[in-house]
């Protein structure tokens, strides 16, 4: 089976290893020449644990090829999956203007049945927009090829995308045909062996599916993180109500882990987008809003609890440890990282970082404004304060006497829950966390 994958990001590249290693012949597509021209070479661009080795071994067997021409594969696929870029616009909708160019090109060049799968994240009526576009270049070329559309969401987490993608909790795929739910039922069977957990429905339920899921998930952080800020008044405990809460079967236990907000390529622009897909049809969605509404804020409690600890930070030297939104990725897409850095170098501050792999991330995003430190402890030494933002494994068990001696002020804000208070406290530290 050949199909192609137009995008090279997160997304269409983890896909498309993912594919081949299965036994299926995939091209991926991007527009980015140099992208394409690294990727030939084997270098990723993106951080994702196996991925390199996973790309590697599959452009050795022959069934992964790179190339910035859609057209020159197209009579050889089956299915051309889109999975370009949905980036938010200033009033939070998702700009469709990559999913349409592909839509269009995609019209424009077919001669046979082909079926055209969108897996970026789009709102709800996408699909009806892509099929008029592609039927429009159709109608051009005065020919009648028979095309189909479908949805299929991507529900990868970043640092585990290859597992999720090989060992799905589910798959959600929108058909409008039974034909098009054959080639759907082809293409994911291998994968799904024991189990065939794949969920079709119509199109614009899976369509919402996507939003909807990412923003109940985004929904239990910031209701914890607003127990947390509640917690931290009364004098209570967030770990111990977490705990308290997640037992209870109805609630479960997953996401319910308070801290310094969420960030990343999904939960805060399919929140603004499912949002905006409300206001266009007449509707507020009050829950929703007041996700978006309590995550900005949260970003900011770090730095509030700098401030009580340290007094002014004109002048003083922060270090931070951890810079992606989470762990094992080098994303820094709307990370807590960039309010906080921002923050600090406004109210004066000299700021120092480490991060296992997010480094070079950074410094495209923010070149010198920061210190860039070869390692954990070089960032902390003279700092007036240590902040955790990223719970990296290689912070979780540091050095406390060492860290006690390198440091200006034994000071700590752990932005992520992840260290004891009475073990911190007892080697020396003032510490500060999320809701405790």
């Amino acid at each position: 089976m050949n199909i192609a994958i137009v995008g090279t990001g997160y997304v269409g590249l983890v896909s498309g290893a993912c594919f081949s290693e299965m036994g299926i012949d995939v091209t991926c597509v991007d527009i980015d020449r140099e992208k394409i021209e690294q990727l030939q070479q084997g270098k990723m661009p993106i951080y994702e644990p196996g991925l390199d080795e996973l790309v590697r071994r599959n452009m050795e067997a022959g069934r992964l090829h790179f190339t910035t021409d859609l057209v020159s594969c197209l009579d050889q696929v089956e299915v051309v999956f889109s999975a370009v870029g949905t980036p938010p616009d200033e009033d939070g909708s998702a700009d469709l203007q990559y999913v349409l160019a592909v839509a269009r090109t995609f019209g424009q060049h077919i001669n046979k049945y082909t079926l055209l799968v969108t897996k970026s994240t789009v709102p709800v009526g996408t699909a009806q927009k892509v099929k008029a576009v592609i039927r429009e270049e159709l109608d051009k070329r005065g020919v009648n090829v028979e095309f189909e559309v479908a949805s299929n969401p991507e529900f990868l987490k970043e640092g585990a995308a290859i597992k999720d993608f090989m060992s799905p909790d589910r798959v959600v795929v929108g058909v409008e045909s039974e034909r098009a739910k054959k080639v759907m039922t082809k293409l994911y069977r291998p994968f799904l062996t024991n189990n065939f957990r794949v969920y079709f429905m119509d199109i614009p339920s899976a369509e919402m599916t996507k939003y909807a899921a990412n923003a109940m998930l985004a929904t239990r952080i910031s209701f914890m993180n607003d127990i947390a800020n509640l917690c931290d008044l009364v004098g209570a405990n967030v770990d111990m109500v977490r705990k308290g809460i997640g037992s209870d079967s109805r609630i479960g236990n997953k996401f319910l882990y308070a801290g310094c907000g969420y960030g990343g390529s999904c939960f805060p622009k399919d929140v603004k987008a499912l949002a905006h897909t409300a206001r266009e049809h007449g509707y507020e969605m009050g829950v929703i809003e007041a996700v978006e509404a309590v995550n900005a804020r949260q970003k900011e409690v770090v730095v509030q609890k700098l401030r009580q600890l340290t007094g002014d930070l004109a002048g003083k030297t922060i270090a931070l440890w951890g810079l992606a939104f989470k762990p094992e990725t080098d994303d820094m897409r709307e990370a807590p990282a960039l309010v906080v850095i921002d923050r600090l170098l406004t109210a004066g501050a000299q700021v120092k970082v480490y991060d296992p792999v997010a480094m070079d991330e950074c410094r495209r995003r923010l070149g010198d404004a920061v210190t860039y430190c070869a390692d954990m402890y070089e960032a902390v030494v003279d700092a007036d304060a240590l902040v955790l933002l990223t719970e990296w494994k290689v912070f979780r068990v540091p050095s406390w006497p060492l860290l006690r001696k390198m440091m200006k002020a034994p000071v700590i804000v752990d932005g992520r829950n992840i260290y004891d208070k009475e073990e911190v406290v007892s080697e020396g530290f003032t510490y500060k966390a999320i809701g405790k």
